[in-house]
């Protein structure tokens, strides 16, 4: 007969629980940044038991067996003490962009013109990898401040006036060049007429003087010369 699987059985095993709800200071109202929490608390527990700690209802939450009472112990001593100071962890790129409800590359821009201020920057090592990578880090009262002054919105605007100003300026020059272009192409027109001109009057006598000229003149002008009616009267002159 096959083998069939069995479902492993649910142990009830007593655990043993403890919770931490963390303020709206700390979070700034954003799922992202309890996240970050949790990922920042587990990096400083040994790593039998981070998986332990979790996140639930806008805290965390530590869970393990009840013959775990001396790790349980020490575990939930780990996570208070750091959690003392937590309002004042640095803000990440992508916790600021929860909290702000910002795109990658408005938080960039922002950064880089000085509007978003940065608290310094931080380096990580990627799970799993060699590679280190650099970012900065946000100060979470100054997010605060951003947050409840709507400066947001305020910068938005002043980036809409700003691209709509570009694009007035780009085409006021683009005007300008081709007008210039224009007037340019014009004297290369009446200049070569000019010379034309000069030739058929008799002001230049010899063929092998205005020749040369002509056929500047037309290269120039773009525009097609008869010159036989110039031929004669330059021999006439003669």
């Amino acid at each position: 007969m096959p083998k069939t699987k069995t479902k492993s059985k649910e142990t009830d095993d007593p655990e043993l629980t403890r919770e931490w709800p963390l303020p709206v200071v700390a979070t700034l109202g954003s799922g992202v940044r309890v996240k970050g929490i949790l990922q920042e608390i587990r990096s400083r527990l040994p790593s039998p038991v981070r998986k332990s700690l979790d996140m639930q209802a806008g805290g965390l939450i530590l869970v393990m067996p009840e013959t775990s009472k001396t790790a349980f112990r020490a575990t939930a001593s780990a996570v208070s003490n750091p959690l003392k100071g937590i309002a004042d962890l640095p803000v990440i790129p992508r916790e600021i962009e929860d909290i702000l409800t910002i795109t990658p590359s408005e938080r960039k821009r922002w950064l880089e013109d000085g509007r978003l201020p940065s608290a310094g920057t931080r380096t990580i090592r990627l799970q799993g990898r060699a590679r280190r990578i650099t970012f900065h880090v946000f100060g979470p009262r100054v997010v605060e401040d951003l947050l409840d002054s709507g400066a947001v919105d305020e910068w938005r605007e002043e980036d809409a006036a700003a691209i709509a100003e570009n694009r007035r300026r780009a085409a006021h020059q683009a005007k300008l060049t081709r007008s210039l272009k224009k007037k340019e192409k014009n004297e290369q027109t009446e200049r070569a007429d000019e010379a034309a001109t000069d030739i058929i009057s008799g002001s230049i006598m010899r063929p092998q003087t205005w020749r040369p000229i002509v056929q500047a003149a037309i290269i120039q002008s773009g525009r097609f010369l008869e010159p036989r009616g110039m031929v004669v009267a330059a021999y006439q002159v003669r």
